[in-house]
Parts: C-alpha cells; sequence; structure tokens
C-alpha cells in the first residue's frame, strides 16, 4: 500500500509491504504533508510484491495508481527504454509513468500529456494522476475498468467504486469507457474517447445505508455467512408480489417469452450460481441454456441468434471478464441481463435489464451472501420467464414462491449446525487434498464447496460430477481422505450412494451433507454427517451453500490463514 502527496509543489511518496497498518504506521513516523494526494491497496500484478513494487508509482514528474493491467507494457517498456527513461520497478503500471513524463518533457500540458498517453495504452485501466507543481489539479482516467468521482464540501475525489467514496460524499459521477477527468477542488472537467467535452449524470448514493463493520464476529466473512437469512428474505421480499404467491420483477423492454435460448456467463463463484441456475431456465422456463466462463466466452466466437439473450453473474458488477463478454454480446446485438450486487456498477449500466441481488456490501474475499443472493434472484427469474413462455402453471408458480419463502428459515436452523461442523473442519484441514461430490445442481455446488475451501485455507480441493468418479478423478481416492459429498434426499440420492460405497471401498473418509431422510438412508461407513433442514430438492442448493461456506471458514482457522483478504487474491476482478 502506498500514498503520494503534493507538499510546497514537491511530491511525496510513502510505501509500505504488508497490511494497511504497516503503511500507517510508517506515516506514523514519517507524515506524508499536503493537502491533496493519490492511495492504494493494490497487490502488484508484475513483480514481487515489494516496496519499490508499490503504488503509488512516481517519476520527478508525476505520480501514479493504476487499477487493471497493461497489456502491451513490455512493447512500451522497450521504446521508453530506447528514449533514454530509466526504470525502476518490474510493474506495468511504471510504463504509464514514463509515458506521461515524456510526454511532459516534450511540452504538453498534464491533461494533454495524460490523454496522449491512453492512446498507446492497451489494457484495461483506472488510473489517476498528480503532478509536481499542480497543487489543484488531479487526472482520472478509465479504460475497461471501473472509476467514480465524488463531489465533496470544498473537496473532490476519486475512488474505484460508490462503497469507498460513501463515507465522504453522496454525489457520485462515473466515469464512461474513454472518458479523461481534469479534476480540481470546486469541480470536475471531462472529456471522452474524442477528447470532446462530455456530460455525465451525477448520481446521489447514499452514505449511510449499511455499516461496514464486523459486528460480533471475527472476520467479515463469519458475518457475512450469518447475514445469509437476512439477505435471501430481502430478496425475496424483492422478487415476489407483496401477499402473494407468484414472482414478480421489473424487466423492463425484455421479452422473456421471446427468448430461446440463454447464455449464461460469469467468473468463480458467479460462474456457479449460473451453473446452478441452468437446471432451473431448463426445467422451469424450458429454454435451452449454455453457460461459460467468461475469460473463455468470446474467443470461442460462438454465433449468436436474434433471438437468444445472454445473461452475466457478477457480485460487483465490474468484473473486468465479464463486461468485455458482455460488450462482445452487445456488439452483436444480444439482450443483455445481468445479475449484480451492485446497481451502479459497469455491468448494470451496461445492461438492458439489471437484477439486483440486494446481498449488501460483502467485504469478504470468498463470496458467500452474494452467492446465496445471486441463486435466489436467478430462480426468480427463471420463474418468471417459465410464466412467460406458459411453461409455468399458476399452480406451480405458487408453489415455487412458498418453497422459496421457506429458505430463510431453514438457513437460520442450518447455521444452529456451525459447531459440528466446526469440528469436522478442523480434521478436514490436516489432509493433503479434499474431494467434493454432488449430482445435479449438486454438482456446480461441490465446485464451489471446492473453490472456497482452496480460495481461503490454501487447501488443495476439487470438485466432481459423483457420476465421473469412475472416469478418472476415483484414482486420487487414497487412504483417509476426506470426501465430502452434497446429496440432499432427492431423486438422485440412491445414484450418489453408490458413488460413496465406491470412495469407501478405496479407503476415503465421507463427509455427507444431507437431511435427515438421508443420514438415515446413508448406511454404514460414513465418516461425518453434517444434517441440514429438510426443504424442496429444487432449492437445496442454496441451503446447501451454508455447509460448504462454514467447512471453509473454520478450517481456514484451523490452518491460520488470513480468511478475509487470502493471499494473491482481490474482491474485484479488474484484469483479464
Amino acid at each position: 500500500a502506498g500514498i503520494a502527496t503534493l507538499h510546497q509543489g514537491e511530491i511525496v511518496r510513502r510505501r509500505a509491504v504488508g497490511k494497511l497498518h504497516a503503511l500507517a504506521e510508517t506515516l506514523n513516523k514519517n507524515p506524508a504533508p499536503g493537502a491533496m494526494g493519490i492511495g492504494h491497496t493494490r497487490w502488484a500484478t508484475h513483480g514481487a510484491p515489494t516496496e519499490t513494487n508499490a503504488h503509488p508509482h512516481a517519476s520527478d514528474r508525476v505520480a501514479v495508481v493504476h487499477n487493471g493491467i497493461i497489456e502491451n507494457f513490455r512493447e512500451l517498456r522497450d521504446k521508453l527504454s530506447e528514449k533514454g527513461y530509466v526504470f525502476t520497478t518490474e510493474t506495468d503500471t511504471e510504463t504509464i509513468v514514463a509515458l506521461i513524463t515524456l510526454k511532459m518533457e516534450q511540452g504538453l500540458a498534464p491533461f494533454d500529456a495524460v490523454f496522449a498517453a491512453m492512446k498507446r495504452l492497451e489494457g484495461a485501466f483506472a488510473i489517476c494522476v498528480l503532478f509536481r507543481g499542480a497543487d489543484d489539479l488531479l487526472i482520472a482516467a478509465r479504460k475497461g475498468a471501473p472509476l467514480a468521482v465524488g463531489y465533496g464540501d470544498g473537496a473532490m475525489y476519486v475512488g474505484s467504486d460508490a462503497i469507498a467514496l460513501a463515507p465522504l460524499t453522496e454525489q457520485i459521477l462515473y466515469l464512461e469507457e474513454g472518458d479523461c477527468a481534469a479534476i480540481t477542488r470546486t469541480g470536475v472537467q471531462l472529456f471522452d474517447l474524442e477528447g470532446a467535452p462530455a456530460h455525465r449524470e451525477i448520481v446521489r448514493v447514499p452514505a449511510n445505508t449499511v455499516t461496514i463493520d464486523k459486528g460480533e464476529h471475527r472476520h467479515f466473512m463469519a458475518k457475512e455467512i450469518h447475514e445469509q437469512p437476512r439477505a435471501a428474505r430481502t430478496v425475496i421480499e424483492a422478487y415476489t408480489a407483496a401477499g402473494e404467491d407468484r414472482f414478480a420483477a421489473p424487466i423492463g423492454e425484455i421479452d422473456l417469452a421471446a427468448i430461446d435460448r440463454l447464455s449464461i456467463v460469469g467468473c468463480g463463484t458467479a460462474f456457479y450460481a449460473g451453473a446452478v441456475s441452468r437446471y432451473w431456465f431448463e426445467s422451469l422456463a424450458r429454454t435451452p441454456v449454455d453457460i461459460d466462463i467468461a475469460s473463455e466466452f468470446r474467443y470461442r466466437d460462438a454465433p449468436m441468434d436474434p433471438r437468444q439473450a445472454a445473461l452475466f453473474i457478477s457480485q460487483s458488477g465490474e468484473t473486468a471478464d465479464t463486461l468485455a463478454a458482455l460488450r462482445h454480446c452487445r456488439n452483436a446485438g444480444q439482450s443483455v441481463i445481468s445479475v449484480v450486487n451492485v446497481g451502479t456498477s459497469s455491468i448494470a449500466r451496461e445492461s438492458d435489464l439489471a437484477l439486483p441481488i440486494l446481498a449488501g456490501p460483502e467485504i469478504g474475499v470468498a463470496s458467500t451472501k452474494a452467492f446465496t443472493c445471486q441463486m435466489m434472484a436467478l430462480m426468480a427469474l427463471a420463474a418468471l420467464m417459465g410464466r412467460e413462455k406458459g411453461a409455468l402453471s399458476a399452480e406451480s408458480e405458487a408453489m415455487l414462491a412458498q418453497v422459496l419463502r421457506a429458505v430463510p428459515k431453514a438457513m437460520d436452523r442450518a447455521l444452529e449446525r456451525e459447531a459440528d461442523i466446526a469440528a469436522i473442519a478442523s480434521e478436514v484441514a490436516r489432509s493433503r487434498d479434499v474431494l467434493y461430490l454432488g449430482r445435479g445442481p449438486m454438482y456446480p455446488l461441490a465446485l464451489e464447496g471446492a473453490l472456497k475451501l482452496k480460495e481461503i485455507s490454501y487447501l488443495h480441493a476439487e470438485g466432481f460430477a459423483a457420476g465421473e468418479l469412475k472416469h478418472g478423478p476415483i484414482a486420487l481416492i487414497a487412504d483417509g481422505a476426506p470426501v465430502v459429498v452434497l446429496a440432499p434426499r432427492d431423486a438422485l440420492f440412491e445414484k450418489t450412494i453408490s458413488n460413496m460405497q465406491e470412495v469407501m471401498a478405496r479407503g476415503g473418509r465421507i463427509v455427507l451433507i444431507t437431511d435427515e431422510d438421508g443420514a438415515r438412508q446413508a448406511g454404514e461407513g460414513v465418516w461425518r454427517t453434517i444434517v441440514m433442514p429438510k426443504i424442496d430438492p429444487i432449492v437445496a442448493p442454496i441451503l446447501y451453500a451454508l455447509p460448504i461456506q462454514l467447512l471453509a471458514y473454520h478450517g481456514a482457522l484451523e490452518r491460520g490463514t488470513d480468511v478475509d483478504q487470502p493471499r494473491n487474491l482481490a474482491k474485484s476482478v479488474t484484469v483479464e
């Protein structure tokens, strides 16, 4: 982390390695005076996480903070070195510093130098620049990464999103793609990609809608896991008609009945939420679904039909791969639907229909409540589409609404099992490898369970479709290896039990997550059982997300890892 300020016309820079408190200690010992400045907590994309590679990066003329990645930085670095610029870091960001510095040495004014530099940068970036000798000027620019300007009382602010600016101001202006802004203490001048003056609407974002703290919990992740029953109730209230057993949502100009095929796109946990919802769209709306990882979607050049729609899922609404895929679909004439947690995000603003998941701020890097809220919003959308297409009867819709309303109470009961899950997690955490198995919609949940465990505990974990076990993965089963099986008592239960027997016969230890009926029928040999409340199988993936989150959380505690900020990861992924 680091900051740069301007003091008596000169750039002052302080940086530190580690958590933010390390920078605070540095500043206590060696303050950075000034009435304007820039700062960043960014992990080094290129090079080791050292003080030298930490933001802000600077020359004698400018200091820069940067989100994103400069894809042509090696080519630029070579050309700039030939012109005499001496690089001191391993980062892509320093090429931005070098470009702006050389342009200013050639006589360009600050804004013109930044604008000229932008034209040579390939990739995704949001930057903010301060200049030696310019005590009332910041230049901000964006391409493919979010950036917002906040209007304060006698002050102006720049941040990567509204949440960062919320404690400072409620008046936010979002830069659009290619925008470049000249910011002073009294206002902002905005220019578009062509350099023409531009106007962007100032929106009000209430600053005190939520308190961002851990409450009585040790970590944000723990707090957010326990917030899920409340968050689920909020989603249900938003997506069902008051006092009626039917679904409701503002669908705008999207004709759901006209959609013959749906492409679902997301990354990581959002992708797995989409993978679960595939079963709902195909069963409830009788609509065939393609599902893709966002970083792969646009490169396979899939044919697109006018009656096909694209659905994008993102917690932040700023995920770089997902946003790029969205623009790819929009350029191909597709209708664009998004399911996001931030209604003012780039993905939401660029969609024909943006459905909020209403989870509230999620601070822990490993997504928990956003995942379950995404699934609930997706189920509501699938039901709406089914009704519009005539595939879902009024009776079935009413039954589905009732089933969904039962989820929050079941979540409350599931959380009561936390102590039992923690005890199991402490044993699982001593293993070298953990496998997760599931069938039907429990298969993507198995993938999500493995992702949660690996990203916060650093244990090697893999998720598989239970029926694929004999097609290769069973070779991984070693004596004592934990295998987490997600198996509510549903139509596929007996088949999953057969897979469990195969695991146990080879010395694997089964951690079975099921309901009371499933626990009774599982037979002997199960190592540990986590019993969930009985619930309709169609919403079981939403409920069963909680035990896999708790298993990962307590496994990470056992291993002593950083739960909220796991190594190498970021909350909002702004690089491809």
